[in-house]
């Protein structure tokens, strides 16, 4: 016996919409189910004798959609077994009905023959009705599964399967991530059909109209407004592509990767201060301006025709997968040090096993005082690294005595300059020992000393007298001062 499920659509709305290949069909078959009695034609179809089963009590029985489309789908192969079964869906068969792709998915694993029948698509209604164009742009979403990321703001969009209230909840929180509350939208019932009704009511009060139903859908009018689609990444890089185009602005246009470079270091640093002050809308600001690099950058790379900003997207996402096989793949990482320990491993396939310096590329771009730190952490990896702090600390104290020896004898400022920097190096060593990071150290000073400066500032406007006027003793007392307060 062959094993076959026809799969019938029971279009947009009411009978007139319904194709006579279908509805013959409907008023013929003994063996019919729908996945919902739901829709406008079936009390009809019902007063013509027709005769089925319905899945509306698995709706009832599960909290997850996944679960009913689930059961139905296995319900359906497992009566095709016994005897042909013909399955009706509202709409079209292949537009936005999950039980049918499962269905086409598992039927030649069961031998199991799925043939798609007709069946008028519910969007040939909702184009007439809201009289739109798909030609200008045009997706199609599952209310049931919407993400931000999902939505192209410029196009036509239709958000199907929104069933009831609290799917329309989920919508209107999704949306409000990407359009103001107040951005009118259009909810559309049984579109096309006698009991068509389309109302349009701002986003916010989008869960507060809903009323259950299986023809309801949500439709969001393209954004023409520029202000809304700065939150769109597309938008950014259409802006910087502008900026650097022919009827750009001057600066942009005459920028180079090299003249870029002091920019990067200057905005990466105000970030840091941003977040060392918990400073939250300096953070939004400061995370932009370093973004704006990068997307100059990317764009300088699309314009000479190397690179685009698709590339470095693509390099990253790669990267991040293919370095995460606990989050992506079938490794496993119980704890931080499980993942470290994948990532280096990783590394090392990647270089492809060549011998090359356990040095290399530590720290690589950036300053010299946490370049140090890095470098003293891979070799401590390999047991190049002091156990405890007090021969440390001999170190530095062995350095301050040769720094202070080349002062005193040759005089010469290259060896001076190289004395110091053994000496800062072997500082950084006793601040890695104690996991402090020099950088951070040297910031919080950089601050004590600023705040403290203008602790004297202040004093010596007080007085009415100039810094420079001052004695260093006198200047001196004020820093004190600052001090015992807590400056």
């Amino acid at each position: 016996m062959t094993k076959k499920i026809v799969i019938i659509g029971l279009g947009a709305g009411d009978l007139d919409q319904l194709p006579f290949g279908v509805y013959k069909k409907l008023q013929q078959e003994k063996n019919l189910f729908l996945r919902t009695r739901e829709h406008p034609v079936v009390a009809v179809l019902e007063k013509e004798g027709m005769q089925f089963q319905s899945f509306d009590r698995v709706y009832e029985k599960h909290d997850q959609f996944a679960e009913v489309y689930e059961e139905i789908t296995e319900f359906l192969l497992a009566e095709a077994a016994k005897a042909p079964v013909t399955y009706a869906v509202p709409g079209h068969p292949l537009i936005a009905e999950r039980t049918v792709q499962l269905l086409l998915e598992r039927g030649p694993e069961r031998e199991t023959e799925i043939e798609i029948g007709g069946g008028q698509s519910f969007l040939d209604a909702m184009f007439q009705s809201l009289a739109i164009d798909p030609i200008d742009g045009f997706q199609l979403l599952d209310g049931t599964a919407l993400v931000k990321e999902d939505l192209l703001l410029k196009s036509h969009t239709i958000i199907g399967q929104v069933y009831d209230a609290f799917v329309a909840s989920d919508v209107k929180l999704t949306l409000m991530e990407k359009l103001p509350d107040e951005y009118e939208v259009y909810i559309v019932t049984a579109a096309g059909s006698s009991e068509e009704v389309i109302k349009k009511v701002p986003l916010y009060e989008l869960d507060r109209e809903m009323e259950l139903s299986n023809l309801t859908s949500v439709y969001v009018p393209p954004v023409e407004d520029e202000q809304i689609l700065y939150k769109d990444f597309r938008k950014l890089r259409g802006i910087i592509s502008e900026l650097r185009g022919p009827n750009g602005c001057p600066w942009d246009k005459k920028q180079t990767h090299q003249s870029l470079k002091k920019y990067l270091i200057e905005e990466s640093y105000e970030l840091l201060e941003a977040i060392d002050n918990d400073d939250i809308d300096h953070m939004i600001e400061e995370l932009g301006d370093v973004l704006l690099q990068v997307m100059l950058h990317a764009q300088i790379g699309e314009d000479e025709g190397y690179f685009s900003i698709d590339d470095v997207i693509e390099g990253l996402s790669s990267k991040m997968v293919r370095r995460h096989p606990h989050v992506f793949g079938d490794k496993t990482a119980e704890n931080e040090e499980d993942v470290l320990r994948n990532w280096q491993e990783i590394k090392e396939q990647e270089k492809g096993g060549a011998v090359k310096s356990l040095l290399e590329g530590a720290g690589k771009g950036l300053p010299n005082l946490l370049k140090a730190y890095e470098l003293q952490k891979e070799a401590a990896k390999v047991g190049f690294d002091w156990k405890t702090v007090a021969p440390i600390l001999d170190k530095v104290k062995e350095e301050i005595d040769e720094l202070s020896a080349e002062i005193d004898g040759s005089g010469q400022l290259d060896d001076i300059q190289l004395e110091y920097g053994d000496l800062l190096f072997a500082l950084v060593n006793f601040a890695r020992h104690y996991d402090i990071n020099p950088e951070e150290a040297l910031y919080k000073t950089n601050q004590k000393f600023m705040r403290r400066f203008a602790y004297i500032e202040q004093k010596a406007a007080e007085k009415g007298r100039k810094l420079e006027d001052h004695s260093l003793e006198e200047l001196d007392a004020y820093w004190d001062e600052a001090k015992t307060q807590g400056l």
